[in-house]
């Protein structure tokens, strides 16, 4: 029954996933595109989340913590270039 569920979120959040690089292609402008960067970093760490459940390793966990940090600095810098022009002041 668990491996259903797994299946099932999983197919889903592939699917946002695949919208989300949509939107990133596509994205109107700049702040469009940016939020669907960090709506991918965050659906790929419930993918991560998801397969490690799945296969039962805690790798897995650690590997989406990586991500999760990484995801937050970038969103961050790139933000911070669209407003001020660079990055450390």
């Amino acid at each position: 029954m668990l491996t259903i569920a797994i299946g099932i979120a999983f197919t889903l959040m592939t699917i946002a996933l695949l919208l989300n690089l949509h939107r990133l292609l596509v994205g109107p402008d700049i702040p469009d595109r940016i939020l669907a960067l960090d709506t991918a970093y965050i659906n790929t760490i419930a993918l991560l989340m998801l397969f490690g459940i799945y296969r039962q390793s805690d790798l897995f966990f650690e590997a989406a913590l990586l991500i999760a940090v990484t995801g937050f600095v970038s969103t961050i810098a790139v933000t911070k270039y669209l407003l001020r022009g660079d990055i450390i002041e």
